[in-house]
């Protein structure tokens, strides 16, 4: 089992319970892997994509379905998409920047703008994938607010911790540490207050069917880059 692995696997428990949705994985193998983890472990009514047009199914080589664009935006305006998406920001109550760096009036970074993350984090389920657990990324405040934090805000994976909102203000709360990682450690990347619950669990790692489908999704073992 490694660190890829649990993240891949915190990825997928984040579409538990979300039945016949839209999974979406934004970013790379980790949250497309998660997604397609879960469809064919505990959520197998998720419908997942080949993140363009293709619904995928259980062998991601096969094309099941075609979603045309305006059915992809009606999913997404009707709540019945989940996306796990990036930021190059995020704040303690969730708040999300993949614009710019510095004042918008004159950036010292332009990133993306803010893309699709309005209407995803207003209309739907999101959840964040951050490879690189830092202070540069979680900050006190964002520079800009792309996507906004709140109760659809299901969890914030990183290669360090799996975060929520699961506190009275909507603040942000360490819900687990990764193994192998310390909560001083998480703590140390982190550049706002965390809530910290007094027993910090560890993030479960993949049972012996988890990491068989694992296998057979990623045989050439590109979650292993994050």
């Amino acid at each position: 089992m490694s660190r890829a692995d649990v993240c891949v696997v915190a990825c997928a428990e984040a579409f538990r319970g979300d039945g016949e949705i839209l999974a979406a994985g934004i970013g790379g193998p980790i949250t497309t892997l998660g997604a397609r983890l879960a469809r064919m472990t505990f959520e197998p009514d998720l419908l997942t994509t080949d993140g363009v047009c293709h619904l995928t199914g259980d062998d991601p080589q096969v094309t099941e379905g075609w979603l045309p664009f305006r059915d992809h935006l009606w999913l997404v305006l009707t709540g019945r998409r989940h996306v796990f998406m990036g930021a190059s920001q995020i704040d303690r109550f969730g708040n999300t920047n993949i614009s710019c760096i510095g004042a918008w009036e004159r950036p010292k970074a332009q990133l993306l703008g803010v893309r699709g993350a309005p209407g995803n984090t207003v209309c739907c389920p999101t959840s964040y994938w951050i490879p690189r657990h830092s202070r540069r990324v979680f900050v006190e405040r964002v520079d800009l607010v792309s996507g906004v934090g709140g109760p659809l805000l299901r969890r914030v994976v990183t290669d360090l911790a799996v975060l929520d909102l699961r506190t009275p203000d909507g603040s942000m709360r360490l819900a687990s540490v990764h193994p192998g990682v310390t909560v001083e450690e998480v703590v140390a990347a982190t550049g706002f207050e965390l809530v910290i619950p007094p027993d910090v669990p560890t993030t479960r790692g993949p049972t012996e069917e988890e990491l068989r489908v694992l296998e057979a999704l990623d045989p050439g073992n590109l979650r292993e880059a994050m």
